[in-house]
C-alpha cells in the first residue's frame, strides 16, 4: 500500500463558486483539450455521439433542477414547492479534491497513486498503475476515471504540467479549467496560506469542504450561493406574484394600438 507524505504547508487547490457557475461545461472541455495533448493524454471517448457515451473526463459538471420553496424558516425542513413556481437550476462541477488524507492513495497496491509532498497534488503514475480500480472504489467523490484504452486510472492533475511551466506568462500558469471559465466561477491558489487570495475568498464567503464527515480533508472548497437582493437565498425563493390582468381600455392610445397589432 502507498504511504502518505507528512502534511505540507502548501496546499494547492480549487475554489468553485456555485453562485456564478452557469453549467456551460467550458471547464470540462478546456481540461480535456489541454490534457489530451499533454503528458497525461490522451483522454479517450467511446461512442461520443451515441446513446451511451462514456470516456475520460477529469472535470464533470452536474446540473440539477431544484424545486423552489415558497417559504422556509432558518433551520426548518424544506417546504413543498409552491404551485407554479419554476425550478431553480443548480450546477455542480466535480473533479478530484486533492484530499489531505485520501484513501485512493493508501489503497493503491503498486504506489501508482500518490500525493506530492511539496504541494499536496494527488497524481497517478501510469507506468505503475495496473488498472485494479481500487482507488476508484475508495474515492467517495467519484473523481477517478478509468481509461479502457490504456487500462489505467486517470484523474485531475490541477494541470501540474501547466502551473509550473516557466515558458508561460505568470498569469497563464493556472489550470486550464480556471482559465476557460467565462464567469470566473473557478479560482486556483494555495489554500494552506491564510493570506492567499483563495483563502480570503473562502473566509469571506463561508466556503465549505465537500462531505467532510468522511475525514479525507479535501483541499478544494465550494462557495455557496449569495443571498438574493430581496433577502432570500437559493433554497428559499418565494413564488412569483401572479401578474395582474391587462385591461385594454386602460392603456394609453399608442399601447392600445400596439396591443391590437401584437394580438392578431
Amino acid at each position: 500500500m502507498t504511504a502518505l507524505p507528512p502534511p505540507a504547508p502548501r496546499k494547492l487547490g480549487l475554489v468553485i463558486d456555485l453562485d456564478t457557475c452557469v453549467g456551460c461545461h467550458a471547464c470540462a472541455v478546456a481540461c480535456k483539450e489541454w490534457n489530451e495533448g499533454g503528458q497525461f493524454g490522451p483522454l479517450p471517448d467511446a461512442d461520443a455521439s451515441g446513446r451511451e457515451p462514456h470516456g475520460v473526463w477529469f472535470n464533470r459538471v452536474h446540473s440539477y433542477a431544484v424545486e423552489r420553496s415558497a417559504e422556509r424558516q432558518p433551520g426548518a425542513a424544506a417546504s413543498t414547492c409552491a404551485e407554479g413556481a419554476p425550478a431553480l437550476g443548480v450546477h455542480f462541477p466535480r473533479s478530484c479534491l486533492h484530499c489531505e488524507t485520501p484513501d485512493c492513495v493508501t489503497v493503491c497496491p503498486t504506489g501508482a497513486s500518490y500525493k506530492r509532498a511539496e504541494d499536496g497534488i494527488v497524481l497517478v503514475d501510469e507506468d505503475k498503475c495496473i488498472g485494479c480500480q481500487l482507488c476508484a472504489w475508495a474515492c467517495p467523490y467519484g473523481a477517478r476515471e478509468f481509461s479502457v484504452d490504456k487500462g489505467t486510472m486517470q484523474k485531475c492533475t490541477l494541470c501540474v504540467d501547466r502551473i509550473y511551466n516557466e515558458r508561460l506568462e505568470e498569469a497563464d500558469r493556472q489550470p486550464a479549467c480556471v482559465m476557460a471559465c467565462p464567469t470566473r466561477a473557478r479560482h486556483f491558489g494555495d489554500l494552506g496560506d491564510a493570506d492567499s487570495a483563495v483563502s480570503k475568498l473562502v473566509a469571506e464567503r463561508a466556503g465549505y469542504a465537500l462531505l467532510p464527515e468522511f475525514g479525507y480533508q479535501p483541499v478544494n472548497r465550494y462557495l455557496p450561493p449569495r443571498p438574493r437582493r430581496d433577502g432570500t437565498n437559493a433554497s428559499a425563493v418565494p413564488a412569483p406574484e401572479p401578474a395582474e390582468p391587462l385591461v385594454h381600455e386602460a392603456l394609453p392610445p399608442l399601447l392600445r394600438w400596439l396591443d391590437r397589432a401584437l394580438s392578431r
